[in-house]
């Protein structure tokens, strides 16, 4: 007469490490394997997966049903593994399976007093289990992909900020198997501020390129979960969309649904596996191509480079001196715009000026003007007599009125408008 299971402890676990089965292995003594370290929650890209082992195993006692319950799920699961990856059957002994296996994934378990009945996943060391198989241990892969993973509950569209059941099942999310390099950042930081899911709805190219830029990516990927609940603790219903690129282009969309609230992290792992599936099947299509605007670094304008020759050094003096001929600084009135055009051409026009500009403007009052005269200061000062200026002249300095009281009006745009003949 069969007896019934009556559950002493039952769990559902995203992840039980093998250290753990390295443990209940070493409790067991003779014939038990050493065990590998299991690899970090949600990163398996160094091991192949194998999900969905049934496995019901009886025994004297309870650790030993659970004992022999993960040996016979690693020895079921290597098969179903080189079934996948070669398209015949293998087998391995306990030991070889012992240094091979990284991680043991409890995905339901039920534990009675001398029954062990669960469905586990088995994570192989892939270097290992490649060699071991004949088969490539890399496979092709995606240009790194930066995941922004957006929940909406309850009208409210959520990535980093505060608890989502989405963003924890990416974080379970083993890659070991997929195609697609996911870039998952930890969400802290400015995280939160960079990737939000108004950043999701933007459409520049260039912020966008800065960003993944920062986070090592080629292109984004935002898959969406939409949660419809009917009342607490009920049915619950996600739409799940694969979303692509800056332009959040549906890749794939579909609905799962579950009758318990409680059931919610089974549903969001089912999702993620579904859009990841989606992703891999658009990346083998095609369909997963970069814009060209983010691959592609917009032309910076050219700046013309004036090639101006070999310079000779300037000696360090306390006021520069041109190259050869006098530096002057003159004074004159500028009444008004008209009359400090009028005085730097007057004094361009001179001969042997071959430079004269304003440094210092004061409209209404007295600008300051350099000039360089190719000969002496006396010489610049007896040509501008001769052309009408009065001229008060003290060490490298003139200082300039036109003469003979008010004159007229000027007649042209580079005549000096009229000003008060005074000593100021």
């Amino acid at each position: 007469m069969s007896r019934r299971i009556s559950p002493v402890f039952a769990t559902t676990a995203a992840v039980a490490l093998l250290a753990t089965a390295g443990f209940a292995l070493a409790q067991a003594g003779k014939g038990a394997g050493k065990a590998e370290p299991a690899p970090a929650s949600g990163d398996s890209s160094g091991s192949f997966e194998v999900s969905g082992v049934a496995v019901d195993v009886r025994a004297k006692d309870a650790e030993s049903a659970r004992l022999g319950g993960w040996r016979l799920a690693q020895r079921k699961a290597w098969t179903m593994l080189a079934q996948r990856l070669t398209g015949q059957g293998s087998t391995l002994g306990d030991s070889a399976l012992d240094g091979m296996v990284t991680g043991i994934i409890v995905e339901r378990e039920q534990i009675g007093p001398n029954r062990y009945v669960a469905k586990l996943g088995v994570l192989f060391d892939r270097n290992r289990a490649a060699s071991l198989l004949g088969v490539a241990a890399q496979m092709t892969r995606s240009p790194p992909m930066l995941l922004i993973p957006v929940q909406v509950s309850g009208g409210a569209h959520r990535v980093f900020e505060g608890n989502s059941v989405f963003l924890d099942g990416w974080k379970r999310f083993r890659t070991g198997n997929s195609a697609i390099d996911y870039v998952r950042p930890a969400g802290n930081g400015p995280d939160r501020l960079l990737m939000n899911a108004g950043q999701t709805a933007r459409r520049g190219r260039g912020w966008w390129r800065a960003i993944l830029d920062q986070y090592g990516a080629d292109d984004v990927l935002i898959p969406t979960v939409e949660l419809r609940r009917s009342y607490p603790g009920g049915p619950i219903v996600g739409v799940f969309t694969a979303g692509h690129g800056p332009d959040n282009r549906r890749i794939a969309q579909f609905v799962l649904r579950v009758n318990d609230g409680n059931a919610l992290p089974a549903l969001i792992d089912a999702g993620i596996q579904r859009i990841d599936k989606a992703y891999q099947d658009a990346m083998r299509a095609g369909l997963l191509r970069t814009d060209r605007l983010l691959a592609t670094e917009p032309p910076k304008p050219e700046v013309p480079v004036e090639e101006t020759g070999e310079e000779a050094p300037l000696e360090p003096t306390d006021a520069p001196v041109a190259t050869g001929g006098t530096a002057l600084t003159v004074q004159f009135d500028t009444p008004n715009v008209a009359a400090l055009n009028g005085g730097e051409a007057a004094v361009r026009g001179v001969p042997g000026v071959s430079s004269a500009s304003t440094t210092s403007m004061a409209l209404g009052g007295i600008s300051v003007m350099r000039v360089t005269f190719e000969g002496s200061q006396a010489s610049l000062t007896a040509a501008l007599r001769a052309r009408g200026w009065q001229v008060e002249e003290g060490p490298g300095v003139l200082r300039i009125r036109r003469g003979g009281g008010a004159p007229a009006a000027p007649a042209t745009p580079a005549a000096v408008e009229a000003g008060n003949d005074s000593d100021g």
